[in-house]
């Protein structure tokens, strides 16, 4: 029988933690897992903006008909300038709705696979737990570059040793900001490095853009982005509606092409909708829909979002007094100049879980924490856990 094949296979961690964090039964568990943004509640709200689109939406809807295979048109031209800006690079884009940015990442990584089947896509370490298993289900050779040193800091060095290796023809798939999970961000200065790395090597950029407006502003979230984009004649983009406005179970998101060469921008349209035809034929319109009528009318929902990043930004700012207060190391205290929902506490596997077992703090095993799930009132637990564990 076919199933008598079937091979044991481990779940996904993330997953299984979050099992085991529902299972707990003490009253003072604090999750850190998924990366979602909480409330002072510990609720993920919808957003305000969010439900005046919704309602405005059903009195305005006349049908549930199929869409086009690049999903919504105006969503993604909208999405387009969103990531892009006023660059010049928006003339040179191809995009597509997808399945969230993992769907976006998922059908870049088939893109590769269909014209450069021997590309290796070099990712960072530590970096999204989903990159890998992404890139490797279309088929492509996966390999890492360092990022954190182990002063909290990027280690650009580290980075470019590494990338020597990479070759012609291969895809450097960075974060745009806010990356996950250290929440360490290059400069402005360091995006030119990676920009001229990529033209000296003869790689593509492939940027992740899942938090845009959650470590700064939008624009200056974009910045990096937008700075090597403008410098390649071939990119990526896989960009997310999901943590900027909430649409977490929506799966709003787009995959964007760049290149000079117009002429082939209608092969590579009409290559990204072949890609999508096999696997789930379009995406779905809501999410989309929601999100262009935000998107044309910006500014409450930018207004909502700023609300979100300060809170985001406080509880960074508490968490990291918090434990500068204790008298944590100084590779602790780098927290509190970090961006975006994640951080990397420099704690082994043991420690995190000792965490989770003693204390009922449940993060991942590589110390990453969900920055923007902590309640103001749970910092002193978490920095008063934190000490106890560094002290033994």
């Amino acid at each position: 029988m076919m199933l008598d094949n079937m091979p044991v296979i481990n779940g996904d961690p993330l997953w299984a933690l979050l099992g085991r964090f529902r299972a707990d039964q003490r009253k003072h568990k604090i999750d850190l897992l998924v990366g979602v943004y909480r409330d002072e509640y510990g609720n993920t709200p919808v957003m305000k903006t969010v439900q005046d689109a919704e309602i405005h939406l059903a009195h305005e809807a006349h049908s549930k008909a199929y869409g086009m295979l690049s999903g919504n048109a105006s969503f993604n031209q909208q999405m387009a300038k969103f990531v892009l800006g006023d660059s010049p690079s928006l003339k040179n884009q191809c995009t597509i709705q997808t399945v969230g940015a993992s769907g976006a990442l998922r059908l870049i990584a088939d893109f590769i696979a269909t014209l450069s089947p021997d590309s290796t896509v070099w990712i960072s370490d530590p970096g999204y737990i989903n990159h890998r298993p992404l890139m490797e289900g279309a088929g492509l050779t996966v390999d890492t570059y360092p990022w954190q040193n182990k002063n909290g800091q990027l280690d650009i060095d580290a980075c470019f040793a590494a990338l020597e290796k990479a070759k012609e023809g291969d895809v450097l798939l960075l974060h745009a900001c806010c990356h996950n999970p250290t929440g360490i961000d290059p400069s402005l200065e360091q995006w030119q490095l990676f920009s001229d790395k990529c033209k000296q090597k003869n790689i593509a950029p492939f940027i992740d853009m899942a938090y845009q407006g959650f470590g700064d502003d939008p624009d200056t979230d974009a910045a990096g982005l937008r700075l090597i984009i403008e410098d390649a004649d071939f990119a990526f983009i896989a960009a997310s509606c999901s943590k900027n406005m909430g649409l977490y179970n929506e799966r709003t998101g787009i995959a964007t092409v760049i290149t000079t060469n117009h002429e082939r921008h209608a092969d590579i349209q009409t290559l990204l909708e072949t890609i999508t035809r096999a696997n789930y034929s379009m995406p779905p319109n809501h999410g989309a829909a929601v999100a262009s009528y935000l998107l044309d009318k910006p500014d409450a929902w930018l207004v909502e979002l700023a609300s979100y990043r300060d809170r985001v930004d406080a509880i960074r700012q508490a968490l990291g007094k918090a434990l500068k207060d204790r008298g944590a190391p100084a590779e602790f205290l780098d927290i509190s100049y970090q961006k975006g929902m994640f951080s990397l506490l420099p704690l082994t596997e043991n420690q995190m879980l000792i965490l989770q077992d003693e204390f009922a703090i449940y993060g991942m095993p590589n110390g990453r924490i969900n920055i923007a799930g902590l309640k103001m009132t749970e910092i002193p637990q978490l920095a008063d856990a934190i000490m106890s564990i560094i002290s033994r």
